[in-house]
């Protein structure tokens, strides 16, 4: 786990394993597969994304598959920026993005207090762009504004199996592309011990 900021929010970047990335791609392909399926397990109705398909995972399989893995990351992340134990980490949420050419998700945050992003598709070419600032496809993490010795946006070009975790309130955006081909992503929410994520409680 690589923690990235010396000031303002941190990030962690670390790595799901392939045997991870394909057992939640089999999940999210036989969901898909099954209109039955995808009608019960549709999110995108409660999120802001202008994408299609949006799909919450199963909590059958998120215990199983996934709990202690994000509680482990989420626990070694707290430990590693404030040096401090915690005993609770409840996922609130889990859902899974298949992202399609000119599909977006605007500047946004979200709930929970740790929030956490996976990739499990990338396109071939993903962030081919007529400019060489190639954006496109990638995510972009948002902070202030852009001062001397300060940048306020922090640029991730996904690579299968990256993961990122986040405080809920660090702004975001996931920008559009134009190949074919499916961006395919998993976001989640988790809340921790409240009196250690509020620092204003006594």
């Amino acid at each position: 786990m690589k923690i990235l900021s010396p000031f303002g929010p941190k990030i962690a970047k670390l790595k799901f394993s392939n045997s991870v990335i394909k057992k939640i791609n089999t999940e999210v392909d036989k969901i898909v597969a099954q209109k039955k399926l995808s009608k019960k397990y549709d999110y995108s109705k409660k999120l802001v994304g202008q994408v299609k398909q949006e799909i919450e995972l199963p909590k059958i399989f998120i215990k199983k598959n996934l709990d202690k893995l994000i509680t482990n990351s989420i626990r070694s992340f707290i430990k590693s920026t404030t040096g401090k134990n915690i005993k609770k980490v409840k996922i609130k949420n889990l859902w899974v993005v298949n992202q399609y050419a000119n599909e977006y998700n605007p500047v946004h945050y979200h709930d929970g207090h740790i929030s956490g992003v996976g990739y499990l598709k990338i396109p071939k070419n993903l962030f081919k762009s007529k400019k060489s600032l190639e954006t496109n496809g990638s995510i972009d993490f948002i902070n202030g504004n852009k001062m001397f010795l300060n940048d306020s946006i922090h640029n991730h070009k996904p690579k299968v199996g990256d993961v990122i975790l986040f405080p809920n309130y660090l702004m975001h955006t996931a920008y559009p592309f134009s190949v074919k081909g499916e961006r395919r992503s998993f976001s989640f929410n988790v809340e921790i011990d409240d009196q250690i994520a509020n620092v204003f409680k006594k």
